[in-house]
């Protein structure tokens, strides 16, 4: 070997965890099999070259000595429940795979047969968003099966669906043009933290002079970066919304072209926006006045002014609302039709692939019901242990989540886990809360161990991801592992003998692609040597891609929709409007005053990353601790240091309280970790709700009233 020969190969990979970059990431891989190094790739648009501080380190994770290695079975006699961490195998022996599929396809048919197949019930999310591991064979062995679908609300649906009544297409403001912004809002997004390939693009606008104005109830990283912060009440969003609107139209600096050309329903939303005064959105939301007035003349006076709004908006209980209202402010002042201009929720609408062979939902009409079966919502998890019938749920089949430590109401989520008559495996890659509530246990792969393909939220750029090292023990993909277990179970279509090859051709063969001509040319041979292919949006690279500049939406009309007749045809208002949530400051009593903010740590993904060491290092000062503003602590007499107790009728964490500025009076914010690994074994989904958003029937986290003591004076 020349001494210029590296003795690693470089495999490109994607991340797929779930964040709106989707980075392009490059394995050196030694001659051993083991991979030595991750990078980001230079090459990509977006990654540029760097990671997040959670990826970077992602090989702590990869090789770390807790992996789950093996297939494992609950020991007779063992109960469901907590169990210490690090010592969680001494209550399951090992199994070999054989045994492992064979036990669960008998268990599943039996269940079935006894009690309808719909008494299964799956539960993922996002643990993974590569197209094959997010939903695929997965979803047609539960098709065939006849098992409950889930409505997968944890996260996004009450924004996407919000936004699509609006613009009939979730596309956005190019991350890759928002340098060219002069002011830009981050709307409920924690940029530097959670998105963090857009800051580079942020910094250079800044340097050509832009402004940036984050509006968040709390003292986010980015927040603290700002021009301008504006600590909002939470879940006040659309009236503040709707006094911009105010402001704009009362002083004429709408576009009236671009509203009179490209939308409907603007005389209506006029004069809603005339009830919200800057007077009354002040006492709403905790501005003054002046300052409500000099947010909307900033935004409708800067070209081009972009909004970077986020899902967080959207986890109160009118959450679909806010972001119906935040996403209108472009089409009000004609923001799109500026190069860098306009709001960016999600591009994840201008991938088109092809769900339909992916996923096969006609396989539901093979299945012993027939027809299509029940949806049992996520986001009521522990309604659906505990009280759902005709039939129960008696089988629970967990992979892409952690539902123990994510799910709300989490006493109810608990209960129904642990109940001895249901069999529950779980496909994970560590000892997770759920995976200590499971019958058995299966060893799941990372996304270096397998071969996806991705789209994203954040950008426009398909991307193979290939797989760079063998499988950690005796880990399994979600593709071989529900395709296994269909074959187990007597199902005789070829699709459950589709390898990840064969499922990534049928991915991109779409008959669509008439009417999603960016998709159109994209092959797996171009990404198998490109690795990464930007949409083919017409225009381009002459003209950037502008959405919504010239129409292009998607709603009945075909115009953007700031009236929507489609939501008033299912009882809601079709105009935006403020509502306090019922836990809220606006409907507080005196037995929980204070709102509550279940945040996501900075430092872990949702659940992700808070078992590995390096991670929890990075996340040390702040777990376990309830963020409470001075005025608040010292009404209670707590101390910095204290241990305190958050309380409220579902549920009671002990925390320790750390007093500073960064939460409002009236707000108190601690951040999720897993149950086992938090003080009092409990999280702060013991203080949550699964009360659902007014619009895609999503989680409100957000909507939450507690109060605190000091431990000592709480019996």
């Amino acid at each position: 070997m020349s001494q210029t020969e590296s003795p690693l190969r470089v495999v490109h990979t994607v991340c797929s965890h779930d964040c709106p970059d989707s980075c392009a990431v490059l394995v050196s891989v030694d001659a051993g099999g083991r991979a030595q190094k991750i990078a980001g790739d230079p090459s990509h648009a977006v990654t540029r070259g760097f990671l997040c501080g959670k990826v970077a380190r992602y090989l702590d994770r990869v090789y770390s000595p807790d992996r789950l290695l093996y297939p494992m079975r609950r020991r007779a006699g063992v109960a469901k429940g907590p169990l210490p961490a690090g010592r969680e195998a001494e209550s399951f022996e090992r199994i070999f795979w054989d045994e492992a599929l064979d036990t669960i396809a008998e268990r599943l048919a039996a269940i079935a047969k006894q009690h309808g197949p719909e008494s299964i019930l799956p539960y993922s999310y996002a643990g993974t968003i590569g197209v094959l591991g997010y939903g695929s064979m997965d979803r047609r062995f539960f098709h065939r099966l006849g098992a409950s679908q889930l409505d997968r609300t944890i996260c996004a649906t009450a924004g996407g669906d919000a936004f699509l009544s609006v613009y009939g297409r979730k596309l956005g403001t190019d991350t890759e043009q928002f340098h060219r912004a002069r002011l830009i809002i981050a709307w409920g997004a924690n940029i530097h933290g959670n998105s963090v390939h857009l800051w580079p693009q942020i910094e250079e606008a800044r340097r050509a002079g832009a402004r940036l104005i984050v509006i968040d109830p709390y003292q986010t990283r980015t927040a603290k970066l700002a021009d301008w912060h504006i600590a909002i009440h939470p879940g006040t969003d659309a009236a503040l919304a709707l006094g911009m609107m105010h402001v704009i139209f009362a002083e004429g600096l709408e576009d009236r072209a671009y509203i009179d050309q490209h939308t409907i329903g603007a005389k209506e939303l006029a004069i809603r926006a005339g009830e919200y005064t800057p007077e009354r959105v002040a006492a709403l939301t905790g501005m003054t006045a002046d300052e409500v007035r000099a947010l909307a003349r900033e935004y409708a006076t800067t070209k081009p002014a972009a909004i970077r709004l986020n899902y967080g908006i959207q986890r109160s209980e009118h959450g679909g609302t806010a972001a119906r209202a935040v996403c209108m402010l472009p089409l009000i002042t004609g923001a799109w039709k500026h190069l860098g201009g306009g709001v960016q929720l999600s591009t994840s609408g201008a991938f088109r692939f092809n769900a339909q062979a992916l996923e096969r939902p006609d396989l539901m009409y093979s299945s012993p019901l027939g027809r299509v079966a029940r949806v049992v919502n996520m986001s009521r998890l522990g309604h659906a242990l505990t009280e759902l019938s005709d039939p129960p749920v008696k089988a629970f089949f967990v992979y892409n989540s952690n539902p123990a430590a994510i799910a709300p109401n989490q006493n109810a989520v608990l209960r129904g886990m642990a109940r001895p008559d249901l069999f529950t495996v779980v496909h994970e890659q560590f000892w997770t809360d759920t995976a200590d509530y499971a019958d058995v246990v299966l060893p799941a792969t990372t996304f270096l161990e397998h071969t996806d393909i991705q789209g994203a939220y954040g950008h426009y750029h398909v991307q193979l991801s290939d797989q760079a090292i063998a499988p950690i023990g005796e880990a399994r993909s979600n593709v071989w592992l529900f395709g296994q277990l269909g074959q187990r179970i007597g199902f005789t279509e070829a699709c459950f003998r589709d390898t990840e090859q064969d499922m990534l051709t049928q991915v991109l063969s779409d008959e669509k692609h008439e009417t999603h001509p960016q998709m159109h040319g994209i092959t797996l041979d171009q990404l198998r040597t490109q690795h990464s292919v930007r949409l083919r949006w017409a225009g381009e690279p002459e003209a950037p891609f502008q959405p919504f500049a010239d129409g292009g939406f998607g709603t009945p009309s075909g115009k953007g929709e700031l009236f929507s007749a489609a939501l008033a045809e299912q009882g809601l208002d079709p105009l935006p409007s403020f509502k306090p949530a019922k836990e809220s400051r606006h409907t507080a009593d005196r037995a929980y005053p204070l709102e509550f903010l279940p945040r996501k740590a900075d430092n872990y993904m949702n659940s992700t990353f808070a078992n590995v060491a390096s991670h929890q290092k990075m996340e040390s000062a702040h777990t376990g601790r309830l963020e409470i503003h001075p005025d608040d602590a010292a009404h209670r007499g707590i101390q910095e240091g204290d241990a305190v107790d958050v309380f409220n009728d579902r549920g009671r964490i002990r925390l320790v309280a750390q007093i500073h500025t960064g939460v409002p009076a009236g707000v108190v914010a601690s951040r999720l970790n897993w149950n086992k690994l938090s003080p009092n074994g409990t999280n702060v989904n013991q203080l949550t709700s699964e009360r659902l958003t007014d619009i895609g029937r999503g989680p409100t986290f957000y909507s939450t009233l507690v109060e605190v003591a000091r431990a000592s004076h709480v019996g």
